[in-house]
């Protein structure tokens, strides 16, 4: 069974960068789509980044793009969200997901494995 272990919030300042981290365990032989979603209070969970490991497809979501990078490590299997410019407004609990699809769904119900989550604060 994959499991997906998440690290690399915390709290900071609106303009710092965070890196979190995936660590892919078990990564299954059928693996295509990565992704990461997030989620404020309140507010539904939502497709924030989406790569695939055979580094295909990439996807951003509007209000990421440009200040967010996806990437992975293959040997590793590892996928990192490198967030640059944090606002406020990113504050959220974020979530790593893997699923067999070659699709990025922006469909949380899409992805068949989840991170536990990470909580990235920015303070103004």
């Amino acid at each position: 069974q994959a499991q997906l272990v998440e690290s690399g919030g915390g709290l900071v300042q609106a303009g710092d960068s965070l890196r979190l981290s995936c660590v892919v365990s078990g990564r299954p032989f059928d693996s295509y789509t990565m992704a990461w979603f997030r989620q404020a209070p309140a507010k539904e969970r939502e497709l924030v980044a989406a790569t695939t490991w055979n580094g295909d497809n990439t996807y951003y979501t509007d209000s990421v793009r440009g200040r967010f990078i996806i990437s992975r490590d293959n040997a590793a299997n590892t996928v990192y969200l490198q967030m640059n410019s944090l606002k406020p407004e990113d504050t959220a609990i974020y979530y790593c997901a893997e699923t067999s699809n070659v699709i990025m769904s922006y469909s949380a119900s899409y992805y068949r494995t989840w991170g536990q989550g990470t909580q990235v604060t920015v303070s103004s």
